[in-house]
């Protein structure tokens, strides 16, 4: 089992993630996690990433039609 420390930051609390979590799922500083809360547990995964329009339109298979013109 994997141990994290908590240390004080202001009027926050901040837990350390060991460095396997990080590898594991390719975080860095800034990574954006999900937080769930369940009675006394708290879990932390990598929150599902939305990437910019231009990213899922470059990702959009050549050939599909595009709907335009709505309303």
């Amino acid at each position: 089992m994997l141990m994290a420390s908590l240390r004080r930051s202001g009027g926050s609390l901040i837990v350390t993630i060991p460095q396997s979590y990080i590898e594991q799922n390719q975080l860095e500083a800034g990574a954006v996690l999900s937080v769930e809360i369940s009675g006394a547990e708290l879990r932390l995964k990598p929150a599902a990433r939305v990437g910019a329009l231009a990213e899922l339109l470059a990702a959009t298979p050549k050939g599909l039609q595009r709907v335009s013109g709505l309303g």
